[in-house]
């Protein structure tokens, strides 16, 4: 299996994090990425660094608005000084304007010149500060996601892209989550574009709420989401059982919200109901948004799931034998998450 990474991706560094009215450690620590990079390297899979694209796969599914937003946001907050105000370390929204935009609909770029105005309107949550690098790295990470298309296309079989920051949760013109470019999504537009059928399969411990938007009017990618029951539990306001897609899209949105504190049973009769989905649906590639804050003992999970979950999880995935892009998501236990990726490849690679 090819593997895609850059040391670029480690740039991002966020310094803050709030979380019911506090302000904490970041959970999206560069180290995440060293912890994957060595349960690789214990594999074997030597990790090859994906060429630059620049920013066209990314308008793929992205708002140009969006993408110019994030490119510029840090130095545009620090120009504020020059104005007489006194901007935080990193680029944070104190906005939260109403949304009322249909998912899959584009909604018009934000009318207002102002930083602090767009950060509020293309950042929805206080989990996703800029820094000084945060665009490279976003950038880089999506590029990564590319590259594993790219290998896939080129060769068929499988590719991990170990992308960070995560994705799942970016919309087509919004951040959130700890998310700014949806590499899953940009990877499947990069399948669909010659395999023209298309699904997502999400197994992060929360819902994909930015991939189900981005595709959610479409009948050619279908996205299929395991996650905790959000009711209460990030994203919250989609990742529910009766959200099936609009339009030409009604149908090929599945959610598979699962009660808080679900074991590794539970976990994979869900997964067995969204391997027949896709095999209902007929996809010509797969893109697998890979999550591990499923883990027990996650600092962010209320999933419990034992390692040995992952490997299960591997051998269905695997078993359904398509071309397939592995997309890194969440997972903020240091500790684990190399033991988890190792135990996924296992049970892929064995069913294959």
């Amino acid at each position: 299996m090819k593997a895609f990474f850059t040391d670029d991706q480690l740039l991002h560094d966020p310094q803050q994090y709030m979380r019911l009215g506090r302000i904490h450690k970041p959970a999206d620590l560069p180290s995440r990425a060293h912890a994957l990079r060595d349960a690789l390297a214990l594999r074997g899979i030597a990790l090859e660094a994906p060429r630059d694209y620049g920013r066209a796969p990314l308008e793929g599914v992205h708002s140009t608005d969006y993408l110019d937003y994030l490119e510029t946001a840090y130095t545009l907050w620090r120009e504020l000084k020059m104005r007489g105000v006194e901007p935080g370390i990193e680029v944070l929204p104190n906005l939260s304007p109403y949304y009322s935009g249909t998912p899959g609909v584009a909604r018009a770029p934000c009318p207002s010149p102002s930083v602090v105005a767009r950060t509020g309107y293309y950042i929805s949550d206080l989990s996703c500060p800029l820094g000084p690098h945060s665009w490279r790295s976003i950038l880089r990470s999506a590029h990564t996601a590319v590259a594993a298309a790219d290998a896939v296309l080129e060769g068929g079989g499988a590719a991990y892209a170990l992308c960070r920051p995560s994705g799942h949760h970016a919309h087509r013109d919004r951040a959130g989550g700890f998310c700014f470019a949806n590499n899953s999504a940009i990877a499947a537009h990069r399948l669909w574009d010659r395999h023209g059928r298309v699904a997502v399969f999400d197994v992060d411990a929360h819902h994909g709420d930015g991939t189900q938007n981005i595709f959610y009017a479409r009948d050619d990618v279908m996205t299929v989401s395991i996650h905790a029951d959000p009711s209460n539990y990030y994203p919250f306001y989609t990742g529910y059982a009766h959200e099936r897609g609009i339009g030409a899209g009604e149908g090929f949105n599945l959610n598979l919200p699962l009660p808080h504190g679900a074991s590794d049973e539970v976990f994979l009769q869900a997964v067995d109901r969204g391997t027949a989905a896709l095999r209902d649906f007929k996809p010509e590639a797969l893109v697998l948004a890979l999550g591990f804050d499923s883990y027990k003992d996650d600092p962010i999970s209320v999933l419990k799931l034992d390692l040995d979950a992952y490997r299960h999880i591997g051998e269905r995935v695997g078993a359904l034998k398509l071309p397939t892009v592995v997309v890194q998501e969440g997972g903020y236990m240091v500790e684990a998450i190399g033991p988890a990726l190792d135990m996924f490849l296992s049970g892929f690679e064995a069913a294959r």
